[in-house]
């Protein structure tokens, strides 16, 4: 049951990017999802997007929850804080910080980006330590990525097992993702039937995955790329997530109705 809320994060970030195309988001935006381990209803995750300033620059500043819920709490307790500041026009993260307790482990990391240098300055608030580390070229974190992967989905131009690659630097290392879209599907939610893109990241099969391909999920085919459902084949069990609740959406969420 560890990572639940990272796992949720990392497979929404696997995208290609290109040069910065028209925002699939605004500040307050906000969703949640209900994430099921098994027979539980293991936890919710939240994301929530606001504006501010950091370093004199106009940034959003996006917060990602996860928190156990029920039988599981009591004896798995879930409570992820990721957050992650990045730029108004190229979308590239300036700081990340990510705190997590899962059944008792716990990090408390805030990571600055230095893009001139290629560079990431990792503080490991637990510990009390420094670090620099160097990055590849367009880095991204793990909310970050989402975020701009979102404003770069040119679904017109996607077809049935098209790949793409991006570079997400995570604690300590950058790591290579590759992902496959499988195609277009119609999916029911409790908001109604809606058009999606379905793809599947190629993960590390082991500690965590059953297999290589254990991941599918499923993001809006609207302007908004919104993820609506994820399922995940774990070495122990099985892990769903589905859109729960949302507001704040900069386009209409695009219904099907019948």
């Amino acid at each position: 049951m560890k990572k639940i809320f990272a796992i949720l994060v990392i497979i929404l970030t696997s995208f290609s990017l290109e040069a910065q195309s028209q925002q699939a988001f605004q500040a307050g935006e906000w969703f949640r999802f209900r994430i099921h381990y098994g027979p539980f209803n293991a936890s919710f995750a939240t994301m929530e997007v606001k504006e501010t300033t950091l370093r004199n620059k106009p940034v959003y500043h996006i917060k990602g929850r996860g928190k156990s819920t029920g039988l599981l709490h009591l004896f798995f307790k879930v409570d992820d804080d990721y957050q992650t500041f990045i730029d108004k026009n190229d979308g590239k993260p300036y700081k990340f910080i990510r705190k997590i307790d899962e059944g008792g482990y716990t990090k408390d990391l805030e990571i600055d980006f230095n893009h001139n240098n290629n560079k990431a300055h990792v503080f490991d608030k637990k510990h009390g330590k420094n670090n620099t580390y160097t990055t590849q070229e367009n880095v991204h974190d793990m909310l970050s990525a989402f975020y701009y992967i979102r404003n770069n989905i040119k679904s017109d131009e996607l077809s049935p097992g098209d790949e793409m690659n991006l570079n997400l630097f995570i604690d300590d290392e950058t790591m290579n993702f590759k992902l496959r879209f499988l195609g277009r599907e119609v999916i029911k939610t409790k908001f109604g039937k809606v058009a999606t893109l379905k793809f599947r990241p190629l993960v590390m099969a082991g500690r965590v995955f059953k297999e290589k391909e254990s991941l599918t999920f499923w993001v809006s085919d609207d302007a908004n790329k919104i993820p609506v459902k994820i399922e995940a084949d774990l070495r122990v069990g099985s892990l769903d997530a589905d859109l729960d609740a949302y507001k704040g959406l900069k386009h209409p969420f695009r219904i099907i109705v019948d």
